[in-house]
């Protein structure tokens, strides 16, 4: 979409984030960042209707995480917790926290917080990427799940902690890797090296080092989360902006998705959430596939994912079969502005909910496919187009406020 064509109030939402520098400014439990209580829990996307409606894969990473803080003694005994609502489950993005497919965040787990470089009261938290092994965002239930969490909050955490002695620019790292063939998502491989290349020095030497530099070497994604918070901690900025249709928050639970704009900052707006397209592994049938979850989805609102897949050939041969046509174009048509700090590249940022109706053209997101039942972990990945009455709906509560 041209600038001239822009909405005022759109102008000065897209203005508010192309200001903002986010930088890993440190690590710290989820408790003292953000004041989360001992018996709540944070998901991603819109809140469930009540603990019934949880989605499996979710259940099982609360179970998990109840374990962590010792609020339950076995998983079952936290199941139960969970459905009695002795433990709650809140969106994660309520609290200015992103976390990925299923995964959780309790008090006692750390947090990475990405702060503006230029205003330290404009900050966004994520947990720390479980890379490629037992990761809690896959929605698992079993006793390896727990005990990675515990190395990844505890060993791991220390380690990394001693890398933030001078925070981190986070927007270099992206151009980095989209120069390389990231689209800052579903591939962060080169992103990651960099980041990598950071941290390292600060590990040390002897055995935990050692297994700390294996874990970010076998875990390209590891600069995701990070790029999550860092989306947050941008599109927050323009929170609040009067009458603008700037996407702010997007995530989905698996069972719906939702999104936030500037103008009414804090009102989910819902629909029921499809599975993404995509080839399941193993010959698993459609059914097992959950429908879209994640705060990832945070990523490709602001312009990078699926949004920015023109960028990443390996992306274009994973997920392209399942993009719409035109799908490249969308950037073009319903993103603001192009962000000058990814110059030369022309990415554009900013998912405007007018541009949106004004084409009739849904944005996309690339996501992992979780097993529905929450036994198999992730089945694939594939993308997902935000259903196009969110977006409706957004606009037209807009007009009436006019």
């Amino acid at each position: 979409m041209s600038e001239s064509s822009t909405h005022p109030a759109d102008q000065k939402a897209i203005e508010k984030v192309l200001a903002c520098e986010p930088e890993w400014q440190s690590l710290m439990p989820a408790g003292e960042a953000v004041g989360l209580e001992e018996r709540v829990l944070l998901h991603a996307g819109p809140a469930f209707s009540g603990p019934e409606a949880i989605t499996r894969p979710v259940l099982n990473s609360a179970c998990v995480a109840a374990m962590y803080e010792g609020i339950a003694s076995s998983l079952d005994a936290a199941e139960a917790m969970i459905r009695a609502g002795d433990v709650v489950l809140r969106p994660a993005q309520d609290f200015h926290v992103v976390t990925p497919l299923a995964a959780v965040v309790s008090s006692s787990m750390a947090v990475q917080v990405v702060t503006d470089r230029n205003d330290a009261d404009q900050r966004a938290f994520a947990p720390i990427n479980g890379g490629s092994g037992p990761a809690m965002r896959l929605g698992l239930r079993n006793d390896a799940v727990l005990e990675h969490l515990r190395w990844l909050n505890g060993e791991f955490c220390e380690l990394a902690s001693k890398a933030l002695e001078t925070p981190i620019a986070l927007l270099p790292l992206a151009k980095q890797g989209l120069v390389a063939g990231d689209d800052c998502h579903g591939r962060t491989p080169a992103a990651t090296a960099a980041l990598a290349a950071y941290m390292v020095p600060a590990f040390g030497g002897g055995a935990p080092a050692a297994r700390a530099r294996q874990f970010l070497e076998q875990g390209p994604s590891f600069f995701l989360n990070l790029w999550m918070a860092a989306a947050k901690c941008m599109l927050r900025c323009a929170a609040g902006t009067e009458n603008s249709s700037l996407v702010i928050c997007a995530g989905a639970n698996g069972a719906e998705t939702g999104i936030q704009i500037a103008g009414s900052a804090g009102d989910w707006l819902t629909a029921p959430a499809d599975p993404p397209k995509g080839a399941l592994v193993n010959d698993f049938p459609t059914s097992r596939a959950l429908g879209a979850i994640g705060d990832s989805a945070i990523v490709d609102a602001l312009g990078f994912g699926a949004m920015a897949m023109a960028h990443s050939p390996e992306q274009q041969k994973l997920l392209g079969p399942f993009m719409p046509d035109g799908g490249l174009e969308l950037p073009a048509r319903l993103m603001l502005r192009e962000h000058p700090s990814f110059a030369p590249l022309k990415v554009r940022v900013g998912l405007s909910a007018r541009a949106v109706c004004d084409t009739n053209r849904s944005p996309v997101v690339s996501l992992g496919i979780l097993d529905v039942e929450g036994k198999e972990g992730r089945l694939g990945d594939g993308i997902f187009e935000q259903p196009m009455p969110l977006f409706r709906e957004a606009v037209a509560d807009l007009r009436a406020s006019e």
